[in-house]
């Protein structure tokens, strides 16, 4: 048996394949899914996404969303994502650095633009982390 997974991000479709299990990051914790796994529905956290493929590994970094487990198909909603090879350590230090110096100034920003920032913040700390694992 196998699953069918499928990550989108408002921008794009970012992996759509046949895959043998997902480990996500979500808010409780990790979640392994398998074929046959019961229905779910959970939030997704930042973090390090991990696919099996014909036995090998696979991983991406993965934003805030949703993931919804029905029959054979996983659908992550993610705000963003993207895979390991692709992460540029230098860009994602300096998007964090603007980011985090914007929050200094919280008290002058818009809420939505507050937790926009803190998001970045996430995304980047987490593709730093998991670019930093994979060396």
């Amino acid at each position: 048996m196998s699953l069918n997974l499928e990550i989108v991000t408002p921008e794009k479709r970012v992996y759509t394949d046949t895959i043998e299990s997902v480990v996500l990051p979500t808010v409780e914790g990790e979640v392994g899914i398998l074929p046959g796994h019961l229905p779910l529905l959970t939030q997704l956290d930042a973090g390090e996404l991990r696919v099996m493929k014909r036995g090998k590994p696979e991983v991406l970094a993965v934003g805030g969303g949703f993931v919804e487990v029905a029959g054979d198909k996983v659908s992550v909603l993610a705000e963003s994502a993207i895979d390991v090879e692709e992460i540029d350590e230098t860009a994602v230090e300096k998007a964090m650095e603007r980011a985090q110096q914007a929050l200094s100034t919280k008290a002058a920003l818009d809420p939505s633009e507050v937790e926009r920032l803190e998001s970045l913040v996430r995304f980047s700390a987490a593709q730093l982390l998991i670019k930093k694992r994979r060396k």
